[in-house]
């Protein structure tokens, strides 16, 4: 007994000695965290890890152990990691780990994580600073009201997605295209946003869609199922993450009925889906937030002054080697809009990763501040917002 007991409590404290180094430390913590693992927020990430770099909050040395996601105690600034796994409960745990340690900012990547991180601080009488990213629905999230219209210690960057273009290209593929499917998950805001979206676009030109709900991994299969039965011709999706990660399941259905999947993020098309359509700057997305942070840090600028970013970015690319094995060919008109394909199992996109531009620190930081004002609220955009919001409820 007196053995386990004593297990317990060495355990016990090497938790508690991660907590004790971020609330002991003069120096601010960072908690960076994402829902889970992806090719879309990996640039994010490295993004805002070279602008803390380029702002010399942190070292070359100390870089090095960030890039492997080892937590820091470094001389200007501590760091700690967080991945939700893709897995709610797990993420709000992160979330709450978070603030035990005393993280002063948090840094949430994609929208369940935002979400939580607004929800578990909303009450808190001295909340830590959050600044989000990768975020398609801020609005229906409840993370805002409006770009202007947010608790005073959230900021960000929205991902905008453009459905509009996104749907427009199922034209460019089948003019006479009238019924395409889509998937939906109610835990998700920015599946139920995404598809708000799809069928506002979609009924403008005419297409009927259809839906299915989802609320695990194991739902996505059936769900493609009962639309691929419906006669759908093309599937379209969101940037709901469990849609993304059951896009293998999907295509598997999908290739049976020779039908197109559209996915909403440009680089699924490595991982087999037909098209990738949608937001293609996530490295941009990283810079922004850190930015922000970087302003924060500093002390330059009122961060809770800040309208929430967007700007709208939109990617095509194309799995022709998926597609014909699927029976689908591609338009001509569709090929001629493409960013890149990937044929023969080549792809014909750039593959250099992206970087801040080449410039000296005072360059850089007066760059980034004539940015930053850019964003800054005024009276007069406040009480348009806050009429628009009135408006809208009447």
């Amino acid at each position: 007994m007196f053995r386990k007991t004593m297990l317990i409590l060495i355990a016990l404290s090497l938790l508690a000695t991660p907590a004790a180094l971020a609330q002991d430390s003069d120096n601010p913590t960072i908690a960076i965290m994402r829902f889970g693992r992806t090719p879309i927020n990996e640039p994010t990430r490295l993004a805002i890890l070279d602008v803390l770099q380029a702002y010399q909050f942190i070292s070359a040395e100390e870089r090095a152990l960030l890039n492997d996601e080892q937590d820091l105690d470094g001389e200007h600034i501590n760091i700690i990691w967080g991945d939700g796994g893709m897995d709610f409960p797990t993420a709000n745990l992160m979330v709450e780990e978070a603030l035990d340690r005393g993280a002063d900012i948090l840094l949430p990547l994609m929208t369940p994580v935002a979400q939580i991180a607004a929800n578990l601080t909303a009450d808190m009488e001295q909340p830590p600073l959050v600044l989000f990213s990768i975020v398609s629905a801020p609005y229906t999230a409840g993370i805002a009201e409006a770009p202007c219209l947010k608790p005073a210690h959230i900021g960000g960057t929205q991902a905008q997605v453009p459905f509009e273009q996104i749907v427009s290209l199922l034209h460019l593929q089948q003019p006479d295209l009238t019924l395409v499917g889509t998937l939906v998950n109610a835990a998700e805001p920015n599946s139920v946003a995404g598809l708000e979206q799809i069928r506002k676009h979609s009924e403008a030109l005419g297409i009927t869609v259809e839906t299915a709900s989802v609320a695990n991994l194991s739902d996505v299969p059936v769900a493609a199922e009962t639309l691929m039965d419906k006669g759908i011709e093309a599937l379209i999706f969101s940037t709901s993450a469990l849609e993304i990660a059951g896009l293998p399941a999907i295509l598997e259905v999908a290739a049976v009925y020779s039908v197109p999947v559209i996915a909403p993020v440009v680089g699924q098309t490595y991982r087999g889906a037909h098209v990738g359509a949608g937001f293609n700057d996530f490295y941009r997305e990283g810079v922004i937030v850190g930015r922000m942070l970087a302003a924060q840090l500093e002390g330059t600028l009122d961060v809770s002054r800040l309208a929430i970013n967007a700007i709208p970015s939109l990617g095509v690319s194309l799995n022709i080697d998926v597609a014909t094995e699927a029976g689908i060919s591609f338009s001509e008109e569709l090929l001629s809009v493409a960013d890149f394909v990937i044929e023969n199992g080549v792809s014909t996109q750039d593959r250099t990763p992206p970087s801040l531009p080449d410039m000296t620190l005072e360059e850089r930081r007066a760059a980034d501040l004539e940015f930053l004002a850019g964003l800054e609220c005024t009276p007069e955009m406040i009480a348009e917002q806050q009429a628009a919001l009135d408006a809208a409820d009447e």
